[in-house]
This record gives C-alpha cells, structure tokens and sequence, in this order.
C-alpha cells in the first residue's frame, strides 16, 4: 500500500495491450445492499461484495448501529441491527466515522434516526467541506432531531428516537443522488413510508437512484418512480437472502481507456447484459471517441488504436466518469466539451478545479465552464507530478494519461483504495499483456 503523499511512477506502456481484468465488486451496489441488509428481516448473504476503504467504513457505521458481520473468502453474512436498536431499548451515545465516503455519510445518517440514542457524524478533513445540508435539513423535516454546529456540513448529531414517521418530503438532491437514495433506502422502516419530492432545477446521476430503486424491489419493497423528480416507496419489511454483486463498471473505466491510449484490446470479464450502473454508459461514450467494443460471453472488450477523438456530450447521467473522458480528451485529436457536471465541484474534491490544474500542469490546454470542462489538444504534454487530491478518481486519471506521456508521477496513488485497493496490482497485471 502507497503512503500519502508518496508518488508513484505511473507506468508508460511500450505497446498495445492485450489483456483481461476481473475487477472487485460494485461500490455503489456494495454500500446499498449492506444498508438494507442491516435493515432487513433476516439475514443476507452478498456474494463478491467491494472490500474497499468505503465498504469498512459503512460496515464499521453499521456495526456501531447493531448489525452483526460474517466474513468469508468471496462472501459476507450479514446480520440485520437489532429490534431493540430501531424503535426502543436503552439509548444510547455513538460515534460514526464516514471517512471520506459520501455513501457513509448520506445514506447511514436516516438510519440513525431509526437508532435509539445520539449518533454523531464526522469524517475526514477534506469530507468536512462536502454539501451535507440536505441531508441535516431533510432529517429535520421529518422530525428527527439534529444538532449542527458546522453549518450544515460534518460533524453533525442525530438524536434518533427509535421512530419517523415518514410520509410526503420535499427535497433539494442538486448537489448530490446521495440525498435521494439515503432516504429511499431507509423509507421502509418508516412508519408511512416516504412519498420524496426534489424541487431544485437539476438532479444529477439520475442512474444511480434507479440503481436504489432496483435494489429495494429485489428485496421485495414496493418502491417506485411516480413522478419526473418524485419517488414513492411503501412501508413494509425487507427480504434478506442472497445477493450477487456485479463488478463495478464505473471502476472498469481506466482499463477500458487504456486500451484507448495504449492500443491493443482488454476485456473486462462477468460485464453484465442489464444493469442500473452509471458505468454501463462507457460503451458509448468511448465507442464516439474511436473505440471499438464487443458483448459476448467473455464480457466486454474494448479495441483501440491509439487514436482517441474529442468529444461533445453531456454527463449529468454520471458524473463519476467525468475524469476518465477528461483524461482521455487531454490526448484527444480534436477539441471536447464536457457539460452537466457542475456537482462534481462538490465531490471528495472540486474535481473540475482539480481536473483543469493537473492537465494544465503537464502542458494541457483545458478551461473550466460554468457546468464543465472544455479540453483542446496539445502537443506538449510532458512529465510531471500529477496530484491526487484525496480522490481516487483524481489518481486514476493519472494512471491513464501515464500510458502515453512518459514520466507523469501520481500523488497518493493510495487513495485508490477508497474504492479499488489492487488498483496498483490489476494496472500491473494488465501491462503484463503489452507488446
């Protein structure tokens, strides 16, 4: 493991690559299903869940709300919080540590409101400045008890009574899904359910609020889409079982764009034929910018030939792939313009500032817009240390671009692990194949 703040010599590849990438389970399908597996009726088994930086997080938030964890090889059992947790029992005082996990730190505190007793909310340094006002004001809507001394930001108390009522909440997720999913996954423990209305202008990675959606009807909950921005989920239990965990698709996106940069092909085994994960989008995406891709029984491989074309789109459907197609634009032939993606300002960091300066920093040409980015080609791309900025996204874009601009040095390759602790091992793995 990569200390913070060491760098590492992001490797360049020598020729095209031939190679096939297992990659570990989906964070976004990890962090839900453990949330409804601690709310649920009885016992679930996920099958090839995430073991990353932001699934201990949730499991340790988890924990300290009474769900119980069975670890096996390729498994976890987990065992749902307590009745005596939710709805009664002696209250309690706690300390939930979200890291830097927005996931922890959206979707875990409506379960505290569940809990009986004092949870407090803190996390790392850079998680104090992401939007958390949503959240703290929702709660409060709903008759839940929050103290705030940090102006809607972490740290924050819930004081959870045992009980919310529920019923009809207006909301505004413009910042962040995060908002939407938190309450939808907790709504079924609600006394009235939950009938969630978002009234602001804009509501980004709408993907991954189907992807909640998706994941409490497969646990048996009555929750749907009634509305362009309103959401109706029923009280009632929540079936546990077994749940099989796909690979995340989302963190299939630096492997697919080395293909790209490098040449040659990779394949990205078990890809699924149906799914609600935003990084399905990647076909298509990288299909307008020159790759070639095929579906069949292997997954989904991707043929590059070094060329790579700008591109014009729009990506409020996924913001999280942002700095891939960025990073893949900065080698590009032709201009490109990402749009939509103004929330990515309040990410594990302003990741547009971010993605502008460490493009710019190795000869780039790339200006940030009011809701993006705008990239043109350079020819004088050179080395240079590439910052990380606590992002794993942020590092693995360096990774790419290293395939191509010899001597990029990235930052904390570490941060990596937040979501993809083999990054380091797999990138390897998958340069083996180059010739």
């Amino acid at each position: 493991m990569y200390s913070d703040g060491q760098l590492w010599s992001a490797p360049h590849s020598p020729g095209p690559i031939y190679a096939a990438i297992k990659l570990p389970g989906s964070k976004s399908l990890t962090n839900r299903e453990l949330v409804l597996s601690a709310l649920a009726a009885s016992p679930t088994t996920l099958i090839e869940p995430l073991i990353s930086r932001d699934s201990e997080l949730m499991m340790a938030a988890l924990s300290e709300l009474g769900a119980r964890f069975e670890r096996y090889l390729d498994r976890i059992v987990v065992y749902p919080m307590p009745a005596a947790a939710i709805g009664g029992g002696k209250s309690q005082k706690l300390t939930i540590d979200c890291g830097l996990a927005g996931t922890v730190m959206r979707f875990v505190p409506p379960l505290a409101g569940l809990f009986h007793g004092e949870v407090l909310f803190d996390g790392d340094v850079a998680a104090r400045r992401r939007p958390m006002a949503t959240t703290v004001h929702s709660l409060r809507d709903l008759g839940v008890i929050v103290h705030d001394d940090s102006q809607a930001k972490l740290p924050f108390t819930v004081s959870g009574s045992g009980s919310i009522l529920g019923g009809e909440l207006q909301i505004d997720a413009s910042e962040s899904s995060q908002f939407v999913s938190g309450l939808l996954l907790a709504a079924p423990r609600f006394v009235h359910g939950l009938t969630l209305t978002h009234v602001g202008e804009h509501l980004p990675s709408m993907p991954h609020i189907e992807m909640t959606l998706d994941c409490l009807r497969k646990r048996g909950v009555d929750a749907k889409q009634i509305g362009p921005s309103q959401w109706r989920v029923e009280p009632g239990p929540i079936n546990g079982g077994e749940v099989l965990i796909e690979p995340d698709l989302s963190n299939a996106g630096p492997f697919l764009a080395a293909a790209m940069v490098a040449g040659g092909s990779v394949t990205v085994k078990h890809w699924p034929a149906n799914t609600t994960q935003v990084g399905d989008e990647f076909d298509g995406i990288l299909q307008k910018m020159g790759a070639r891709i095929v579906r069949d029984e292997r997954g989904l491989t991707i043929e590059g030939t070094r060329t790579i074309h700008g591109v014009d789109i729009d990506l409020s459907i996924g913001g999280e792939l942002a700095p891939v197609v960025a990073a893949l634009a900065a080698l590009a032939d032709s201009p490109s313009q990402l749009s939509g993606i103004a929330h990515l300002r309040g990410h594990e960091t302003d990741r547009l500032a971010a993605l502008s300066a460490e493009i710019n920093r190795i000869g780039g040409h790339c200006t940030e817009t009011e809701d993006g980015l705008l990239i043109e080609p350079s020819s004088a791309l050179h080395e240079a240390e590439w910052l990380s900025y606590e992002d794993h996204r942020m590092a693995t874009a360096g990774a790419i671009i290293g395939l191509r601009v010899e001597g990029i040095r990235v930052e904390n390759i570490g941060s990596t692990s937040k979501t993809m602790p083999n990054f380091v091992d797999l990138w390897t793995e998958m340069l083996g194949g180059a010739r």
